[in-house]
């Protein structure tokens, strides 16, 4: 396996940034190579190019994608939310439960539930079954958040989907003392889709919390906690116990809980859950594991220790302890889901297992976009994330000078997130995305300065001036340093960032 070449799509869309590198052009091709060797041995390999969807080559269907997406935007946020299922059960209803057809796979947690939700698709569908995939938020494109059989929905089938629910949804609408909200009818077109494809199994990542998530009109056969870390504080609770008695509430009668390594206080209520309902549980640490990892070119390999057994020399295109732990994760889910360690004792195949890591993606994850200098997106929004992310920057990348670009929401812990980036930012420029949730960036840079040092803060509150400046930063120490550049702080900033640097 291996990325695609530095300035992939070149010569498909004009690049923003070709002055800012146009000097590597008149070197001396060998000390071209000389340099970026030494930057991006370790992340040569990477992962298959990421299933992003592009806009609509078609007018007529890029056209009638932004009236969904208009028509859409008229709904409440996912920011904003009255904490019920009754609306999206109302749907659910008048659909025939769609929901209903499909066993599935629930997945909550604060961090690393993306990244989860695409390995246990590539599981399940290197088993052969046909699998929908519902997660968010998207980086680029709304129709990422619905998938078939590993790849996002096109365009065309999204439109046609929301055309067939658009009825009930305003009939519903019309029934209930507020409209559906955006996520509720995207939670709805998913379960839709998926029954009309028909998909053999889906994987659900929640929207936020657990009890009263849109996406909780599903009974999981399978239900997994990643990570629970303090974020959506204002809405979940102030404490780990008080988040995950949200989280716990995809925990359903009889299903098989698959817990990540969690705060004391936080197992404590999953578990107590699990004893209310008669969940079998299975722990990380106890049950299942990594065993042993080992940074590869291109991402790591790792021995995991799963439900059935020992799956030795697992190689997976991403970096990072934590995306090694949520590999353990998901592996031990799907074991469930097949019924390893219940119905039956033996592991799953292991060289279909292998090949199904192999192939994973996770956009926006440690990605890398750009070379010389090496330029990598992070999602990462909260603090939790963000020690994640600098961890795993300096074991996979070794860069002797990182530049960091942040973008964040106002409604985080902003602080907290660049106090866990500090170690290893030598210097970083603030900025905002175009969202209106974006902190501004005036506001962003005051508070770095108070964790950073005013010399060592930036502020170019348009994303594209941010971008420039930090590559620039990046290579300030010639042409055989060894420079690179993260951005992060947001989602929403990443996916715009995404686009800027010509991927997508």
């Amino acid at each position: 396996m291996s990325e695609l070449p530095p300035d992939h799509n070149a010569d498909d869309q004009p690049d923003p940034f070709d002055e800012i590198i146009a000097e590597e052009t008149d070197r001396d091709p060998d000390l071209a190579v000389i340099e970026a060797g030494s930057r991006t041995l370790r992340t040569q390999g990477g992962p298959p190019d990421a299933d992003i969807p592009t806009r609509p080559a078609d007018p007529e269907v890029d056209k009638a994608l932004r009236e969904v997406e208009t028509e859409l935007a008229t709904r409440w946020g996912e920011t904003k939310l009255e904490p019920s299922v009754s609306r999206i059960a109302a749907l659910m209803d008048v659909l025939g439960e769609p929901q209903r057809s499909y066993p599935s796979i629930h997945i909550t947690g604060t961090n690393g539930k993306t990244s989860t939700a695409r390995m246990i698709e590539a599981l399940l569908g290197a088993f052969e079954l046909r699998t929908g995939r519902y997660t968010s938020p998207h980086v680029q494109s709304i129709t990422e958040r619905i998938s078939l059989d590993g790849a996002p929905i096109a365009p065309e089938r999204f439109i046609e989907t929301y055309q067939d629910i658009k009825p009930y949804v305003e009939m519903v609408d019309a029934s209930q003392e507020y409209r559906l909200s955006f996520f509720e009818v995207l939670t709805g077109m998913a379960y839709a889709a998926f029954a009309d494809a028909p998909a053999d199994v889906a994987v659900v990542e929640v929207g936020m919390g657990g009890s009263w998530d849109a996406t909780n009109v599903i009974d999981g056969d399978v239900a997994v906690v990643t990570p629970i870390d303090l974020d959506h504080t204002d809405r979940l609770g102030n404490t780990h116990a008080e988040i995950a008695t949200e989280k716990a509430g995809i925990i359903k009668q009889g299903a098989t809980v698959i817990m990540a390594q969690q705060p004391v206080d936080a197992a404590q209520v999953l578990l107590k859950k699990a004893v209310e309902v008669d969940a079998t549980v299975a722990r990380e640490g106890l049950e299942f594991g990594v065993v042993e990892r080992q940074v590869a070119v291109g991402g790591q390999l790792v021995t995991l220790r799963g439900l059935g057994g020992e799956y030795p020399e697992v190689y997976l295109p991403l970096h990072g302890a934590h995306q090694a732990h949520n590999a353990a994760v998901a592996l031990a889910a799907v074991e469930a889901f097949f019924g390893v360690g219940a119905q039956r004792a033996d592991a799953l195949d292991l060289d279909t297992v292998r090949k199904a890591f192999a192939a994973v993606a996770s956009p926006g994850r440690l990605e890398v976009v750009r070379r010389s200098p090496t330029v990598v997106l992070d999602a990462a929004h909260n603090p939790a994330g963000a020690r994640a992310a600098a961890e795993a920057i300096g074991e996979a990348f070794q860069f002797s000078r990182l530049i960091g670009v942040v973008g964040a929401s106002g409604d985080k812990n902003v602080r907290g997130l660049l106090e866990a980036f500090e170690p290893v930012f030598a210097e970083v420029v603030v900025t905002q995305n175009s969202s209106h949730r974006a902190m501004d960036a005036d506001e962003l840079a005051g508070i770095a300065v108070e964790v950073f040092g005013e010399e060592r803060v930036q502020v170019e509150p348009r994303l594209p001036d941010a971008l420039e400046a930090a590559i620039t930063l990046a290579e300030e120490e010639g042409e055989f340093s060894g420079g690179g550049v993260l951005v992060t702080g947001s989602v929403i900033t990443v996916g715009e960032a995404r686009l800027l640097l010509g991927r997508g």
